[in-house]
């Protein structure tokens, strides 16, 4: 190789590792990533299901109109506790009234007829028929006894043929007669029979018409059917509480109550959480009119079934709530919130610091780099999750107490990142698990 072709691979190499130099000594400068870590910590978690739901009554009461009638009178407000027989409202029943009266009447008439006929028909008529009868049986006897002794007169030749043939005439007729009263009396009893059957239930369709008209009288004084909370009354045409004077029909609602001192809570629970759900979980309650407010109950009936609920995909689950101070109210919404599974002192990390991936959780895991003590490299580490509470993940493997996991912060962090890391925040876990 000659001189000149020597140097100039000299001279490339020097340059070659000038630059080198110049790359390491400006990747040097080049700002590090700066981030937060937190260690894991063992604390308790509750996994928790949030919803909405509905209040309703345990046992409601429902009262509704049985006429076509106005209010005459409204004793009670809405929301007010009564007691047991406390007139709510009372209704016009002067119109049925005096319909019960009429059919009182009616039924007294019934009962005289019904009476006759059990006595056997009417007392003027049965004798008379009894009475034609009983004559005309005479008679015949009597011609019958005319008959025998004109014959023993024929035979002493004391009476003539003629005698004898005048009187067999008459007593056909008399026979003739009986045959044709007997069969009048059999009719009639016939017809007595008949009547006291229909007699009978002409009574009873009259006791049924006056004990309804009874039940609509009443029902015209709506009293309370036991101690509880009127919720609500009746609407007017104008959708407000019915007042005196207002017109109600058949089948309108006048007053609705229940015993509020404990609710049921119908919770939409939508389809994917449906899983967790178990009788006799602890439950949650606030409403937005009493944000500082909190009820506690349980679970009682898991859904059996999925039902559409406006855009979603619900279970109902109903709630037994306690209700002390009677502040929940029928129809209300509110929130719901179900401890569904519970962990002590399990291994934990902030939701945030977990990703997804593929199906997998993972986080970034932070290696103290061995050439510098302020820098630090990042190793992506796959873990196991358990239960989950609204900010932490329960940690079934993959992690120990000791490791360092980062954050996500202004950076998107990679596996093989070289970070800094600022700050931690193992101190204010634990000082919220001390609190």
């Amino acid at each position: 190789m000659d001189r000149k072709l020597r140097n100039r691979i000299l001279l490339y190499l020097a340059l070659a590792g000038v630059l080198a130099y110049a790359g390491i000594r400006f990747s040097e400068r080049k700002p590090v990533p700066k981030i937060s870590a937190v260690m894991p910590m063992r604390e308790n978690l509750v996994s928790s299901i949030s919803s909405n739901g509905k209040v309703e009554p345990l046992a409601p009461y429902v009262m509704r109109a049985q006429l076509d009638t106005f209010v005459e009178s409204v004793r009670a407000t809405e929301g007010q506790t009564v007691k047991k027989g406390q007139v709510i409202l009372e209704l016009d029943v002067k119109e049925v009234a005096a319909k019960l009266s009429e059919a009182k009447s009616k039924l007294l008439r019934a009962q005289d007829d019904l009476s006759a006929a059990k006595a056997g028909g009417r007392t003027d008529e049965a004798a008379k028929v009894a009475g034609d009868l009983g004559k005309a049986q005479a008679e015949r006897e009597r011609l019958q006894k005319n008959h025998d002794v004109l014959l023993r007169l024929i035979a002493r030749q004391a009476a003539t043929q003629e005698d004898l043939a005048a009187n067999d005439l008459a007593l056909t007729k008399a026979q003739a007669e009986v045959t044709r009263l007997s069969a009048a009396k059999q009719e009639f009893d016939r017809s007595v029979r008949l009547d006291t059957g229909q007699a009978v239930l002409h009574v009873q369709q009259i006791q049924s018409e006056v004990a309804a008209l009874e039940e609509k009288v009443r029902q015209g004084r709506i009293t309370a059917p036991t101690d509880g909370t009127l919720y609500s009354l009746g609407r007017s045409a104008e959708l407000t509480p019915l007042k005196a004077g207002d017109y109600v029909r058949v089948g309108d609602l006048l007053a609705e109550m229940a015993d509020l001192h404990k609710v049921r809570v119908r919770a939409y629970i939508d389809e994917p959480e449906l899983g967790a759900l178990e009788p006799n979980q602890a439950v949650r309650i606030t409403w937005d009119a009493l944000p500082s407010k909190t009820w506690v109950g349980k679970t009682e009936t898991v859904p059996k079934q999925v039902v559409p609920h406006g855009s979603r995909s619900v279970g109902e689950l109903l709630c037994a709530v306690n209700n002390d101070k009677l502040e929940l109210l029928p129809n209300i919404n509110v929130n719901v919130s179900i401890n569904s599974r519970e962990r002590l002192g399990v291994l934990s990390v902030p939701r945030g610091a977990v990703a997804a991936e593929g199906g997998r959780r993972y986080v970034f895991v932070v290696r103290r780099n061995q050439l510098s003590v302020s820098k630090s490299t990042l190793e992506k580490r796959e873990i196991h999750v358990g239960i989950a509470d609204a900010t932490r993940y329960e940690v079934v493997s993959g992690l120990q107490e000791d490791d360092l996991v980062a954050l996500p912060g202004d950076v998107d962090l990679r596996d093989g990142m070289t970070v800094t890391v600022i700050t931690t925040e193992v101190f204010n876990f634990q000082e919220r698990r001390n609190g």
